[in-house]
């Protein structure tokens, strides 16, 4: 596997090697000993799965407190322009994000860990995977706003397909101000 640094502390893009002939291909997601190379201390307990149809854009969620999770993502099918924010307290890049295309066919994945609000775009209709460090918690759901000016994130969609619970959720701002925790 090849582990690229991305602009922000902790947040890695996973580049696994495909071993493929006219048969088909053969792959490692997830390996204990390369992840504790470059993310140590790495434990899933939950493994999740969702379709999306193009034009569909989920996010910016994030779980707080004790039940922050880091997260493997990766698309099964398809493609997603894939979001990470970082909510991270004192950390320099806080309020910054990084954007990595996920792609079936080139089988890339990214590594966010907990502290980051997370979303996707997806460019392509995909089956989008993801492997979570901490339980999912309804109670410590949150969440920031997908067109938020201050994140000023390009998705690179005018009209995407948002979920009504995604369209109010709140902003850097009210992060910023406590009235969204992580």
């Amino acid at each position: 596997m090849e582990f690229i640094e991305t602009g922000i502390e902790g947040v890695w893009e996973i580049v696994p090697r495909v071993f493929g002939d006219k048969r088909g291909y053969f792959l490692e997601t997830f390996k204990q000993s390369e992840f504790e190379e470059y993310i140590p201390n790495v434990s899933f307990v939950q493994d999740n799965q969702s379709f999306s149809t193009a034009g569909v854009l989920r996010g910016l969620h994030f779980q707080k407190g004790e039940h922050a999770q880091g997260k493997l993502v990766r698309v099964l099918s398809g493609k997603v322009l894939d979001v990470a924010v970082d909510l991270r307290d004192g950390s320099p890049t806080f309020g910054q994000h990084v954007k990595v295309v996920l792609d079936a066919e080139r089988h890339n994945m990214l590594y966010v860990p907990e502290g980051f609000a997370h979303g996707f775009y997806t460019i392509e209709d995909a089956t989008f995977s993801y492997k979570c460090t901490n339980y999912y918690n309804k109670e410590s759901e949150g969440g920031l706003l997908w067109n938020d000016a201050d994140l000023a994130i390009d998705w690179g969609a005018e009209n995407p397909l948002v979920s009504e619970k995604d369209e109010q959720l709140g902003s850097l701002a009210d992060f910023r101000a406590g009235k969204v925790e992580v």
